[in-house]
């Protein structure tokens, strides 16, 4: 049978919004309905004020409403919240670092021996983000040096397919806290979400809890000694990008961040807005990388840069330029240029 996009509306005009008074449709609560190969995700806007018992009875009250909808094998309800933008000064551009700050907890912190902590960071998803991540990371284990990575992607994790690591993450006791034990895979520690939950539904979580996560993932992980941390970040100057620079103890590790973007206009825009967003949070911008710059035929040898070239005005040095590549998807080779560029630019790298 056929999905039809009114019979969804339809029963989901038989719900009550969180706060009383209207259906959640008409209440505007109602903010994405998407419909794709079998597939329909559900996302709902709603206030601040809403509760966690709230969103979860609102999960649940969508989960029935839409059993059995013609067309629909699996749906996935995902709840957001609109909090007010972080206020930034008009003459000196500081932003306020953390709108849902996170304290640490009392005790041994799985960071406090991490030497450098680096975000890989897009601020445009699609650009290979993650991707250049894990071969950065596979690039520097194999010059023999301690390398972790924190999939921060929590909407999107990525790392455990990119990795080639399955199953859930176990726990230690390290001086008296119970931290997560790694996943490790060709010299690489790693941490996702993806490897927490266990499954592949997705992660309803708000914007605080998102961040929470991603600090609880830094702290509570028993990464040992390491040279350096890559954070394969979400996409986007948000909540994440903001924590990061309250998260991260300046006296533990050097902070800094990397922009990955492609040549193409669009994605250029979002680079830049993601640099000023590192420097107004002080995180020092070590360079960019441009991904996808140039494709090469293997029927005729010729190269072609698909998506443009010239002077993306980033105002900070180029790491490196990748080509679109098949083989360089999740591999080592044709990242240790990239590997070497990024350590010269870390303190006594």
């Amino acid at each position: 049978m056929t999905y039809r996009e009114s019979e969804a509306l339809r029963a989901l005009g038989g719900i009550d919004d969180v706060l009383g008074g209207r259906d959640v449709v008409s209440a505007g609560r109602l903010s994405a309905l998407d419909f794709k190969d079998g597939i329909l995700r559900v996302t709902y806007a709603l206030p601040p004020e809403t509760t966690q018992e709230q969103g979860l009875a609102l999960q649940q009250a969508t989960e029935a409403a839409l059993d059995g909808l013609a067309g629909v094998e699996r749906l996935a309800v995902l709840l957001t919240t609109h909090r007010a933008a972080p206020k930034v000064a008009a003459k000196s551009r500081k932003v306020d670092r953390n709108p849902h700050p996170n304290k640490r907890p009392d005790g041994y912190q799985g960071d406090a021996k991490v030497r450098h902590i680096v975000a890989i960071s897009s601020a445009k998803g699609g650009v290979g983000k993650s991707t250049v991540t894990i071969g950065t990371a596979r690039a520097l284990a194999a010059q023999g040096l301690k390398i972790g990575v924190l999939d921060a992607d929590v909407h999107g994790p990525s790392l455990p397919s990119l990795l080639g690591v399955s199953g859930q993450l176990g726990t230690r006791e390290v001086e008296g806290r119970r931290l997560i034990a790694p996943a490790e895979s060709e010299g690489v520690k790693a941490v996702s979400i993806g490897l927490l939950t266990g499954n592949s539904d997705p992660v309803v979580w708000r914007g605080p809890m998102v961040q929470g996560a991603i600090a609880r993932m830094l702290w509570d992980t028993d990464w040992g000694e390491l040279d350096v941390l890559l954070i394969d970040m979400p996409p986007g100057t948000g909540d994440p990008q903001l924590g990061l620079a309250q998260d991260i103890k300046p006296s533990a590790a050097f902070r800094g961040a990397v922009v990955v973007t492609t040549p193409q206009d669009l994605a250029l825009l979002d680079a830049r807005k993601g640099v000023g967003m590192f420097k107004a949070v002080d995180i020092p911008v070590l360079g960019w990388v441009e991904n996808m710059a140039t494709f090469t035929c293997p029927d005729c040898g010729s190269t072609h840069a698909l998506f443009g070239d010239g002077d993306p005005g980033l105002s900070v040095p180029k790491l490196a330029s990748l080509p679109l590549s098949l083989e360089m998807r999740g591999a080592r080779e044709g990242y240790d240029d990239l590997a070497y560029a990024l350590l010269a630019r870390l303190p006594n790298g």
